[in-house]
């Protein structure tokens, strides 16, 4: 055991759960060995109402988990593969980002609920009785009568989570200068006080998130929860992998399969929209060869223009750029939607491609009408320094004609897509669009989603 209390990493056959993993190959070979794939470790520092928990990665057994039969082992060791390969950690991480507040309890009731019904019919492993469960959960919080396997192929975490946090806005603290001076001169108490004198706190749950806390009671908080995310492309990548996993250990074990049907959360394969937009512009604003016939190729060159024999060889052009510095528009709705998250971090994946290429960059801001046109050198582009101002109706007409003014070899329009296209330019447009507005479609060219 190491200096911390951690066991240091083994392998599948060497630690707490090892019995209870053997069991679960045994009975289900394809399902059952998705625990092979999960590293495990035997951690003193679990409390002992934890029997195990899980970081996305690793399953960390406490000392309480060697006191349970073998089924109810293989039950929680099953319970927590299912967890890692659902990648709920990672996609807590992800709801975070998007939502900005996420409560960890409510998601891990949420999961723990899928989980629990996905593992139900198994009769060779044991769930502890008290464990809330997903058609429970529909049934009693959302209204909605429901059985297991009907409500797993519709309910994934994300779209659970959602539907059960109806918490009210964070409450602010009150200031010292915003109290009454006669609740000064009695003394009266105010709040407890933070570090910043605008933190806030708790919010207060409505009745579907008050109904799921009761519910889950006594389930233990076994994910290890953080808002940092990982790198998008190797998420996906992960992601991509466990959801292969998942699907072929389901078909190879059949009726013997630890999951009762094919879930709505297994999870979610993506490329990122920031690989698929850095991919696009990249393409556009490359240099394209062409031929000179103001330059000699080189093989022209290093023969000095003549045969072995002496005599003189024809003309060879040689190759050059099309274009001497590549020029990117972007054209920026500002009746729409974007959050602000959204457009820094849009902002910034445009900065760095218009610096690695070079290109100039015109900004064409408008909503039914041209607001203002900023032009920016190579590798100086930053859009956050621009104030976007509007507020009309839209009409993307009169800023893709504006930006077909400037002659760029690609364009990316970020809106909302909610208005009309009557003009089509003679560059390629990129549509970069919310999540919000994923379905909507676009007029020409290609769409991708900002989330």
């Amino acid at each position: 055991m190491g200096a911390d209390g951690t066991e240091p990493a083994m392998g599948p056959y060497e630690h707490r759960g090892t019995r209870a993993v053997q069991h679960m190959v045994e009975y289900a070979p394809a399902t059952g060995s998705l625990a092979l794939w999960v590293h495990h470790h035997d951690d003193d520092r679990v409390p002992g109402a934890v029997l195990a928990c899980n970081d996305g990665a690793s399953i960390r057994y406490g000392p309480a988990f060697e006191g349970l039969s073998l089924a109810r082992q293989a039950g929680v060791v099953a319970h927590e593969v299912l967890h890692v390969a659902l990648r709920h950690v990672p996609r807590y991480a992800e709801l975070q980002r998007q939502l900005g507040d996420v409560d960890p309890e409510l998601f891990n009731i949420c999961a723990d609920a899928i989980v629990n019904s996905a593992l139900s019919h198994v009769a060779w492993l044991e769930i502890d009785a008290r464990a809330v469960r997903l058609e429970d959960l529909v049934t009693k919080v959302l209204g909605s009568e429901t059985d297991p396997t009907v409500a797993l192929l519709e309910w994934d975490v994300e779209r659970l989570y959602r539907a059960v946090d109806d918490r009210g806005p964070p409450r602010r603290e009150v200031r010292r200068s915003d109290q009454p001076k006669n609740s000064r001169q009695r003394n009266v108490k105010s709040p407890q006080r933070t570090a910043k004198s605008s933190s806030t706190f708790g919010r207060t749950d409505g009745p579907r998130a008050r109904q799921t806390r009761m519910m889950g009671t006594d389930s233990r908080r076994d994910l290890i929860l953080s808002s940092e995310p990982s790198r998008p492309e190797l998420e996906a990548e992960r992601s991509r992998d466990w959801r292969e996993r998942v699907l072929r250990g389901h078909a190879d074990d059949g009726v013997h399969s630890m999951l009762r049907a094919l879930l709505a959360d297994l999870p979610k394969v993506y490329t990122p929209w920031e690989q698929l937009l850095r991919t696009q512009l990249t393409r556009g604003l490359s240099l394209r060869p062409a031929r000179s016939w103001s330059r000699p190729s080189r093989s022209y060159i290093a023969n000095q223009g003549r045969t072995s024999s002496g005599r003189r060889m024809p003309w060879e052009p040689g190759w050059s750029s099309v274009k001497a510095v590549p020029r990117l528009a972007v054209m920026v709705d500002v009746s729409g939607s974007i959050e602000e998250g959204v457009l820094r971090r849009f902002s910034g994946e445009v900065a760095a491609i218009t610096r690695r290429h070079q290109a100039r960059t015109v900004v064409v801001i408008g909503d039914n009408r041209v607001r203002s046109v900023v032009h920016f050198d190579p590798g100086l582009t930053d859009l956050t320094k621009i104030e976007f101002q509007g507020g009309g109706g839209t009409n993307f007409s009169p800023l893709l004609e504006e930006a077909d003014r400037w002659r760029p070899d690609i364009g990316v329009f970020l809106t909302d897509l909610k208005g009309p296209a009557s003009y089509r330019p003679g560059f390629s447009v990129i549509w970069a669009v919310p999540r919000s507005q994923a379905d909507r479609e676009h007029p020409f060219g290609r769409k991708v989603v900002l989330d």
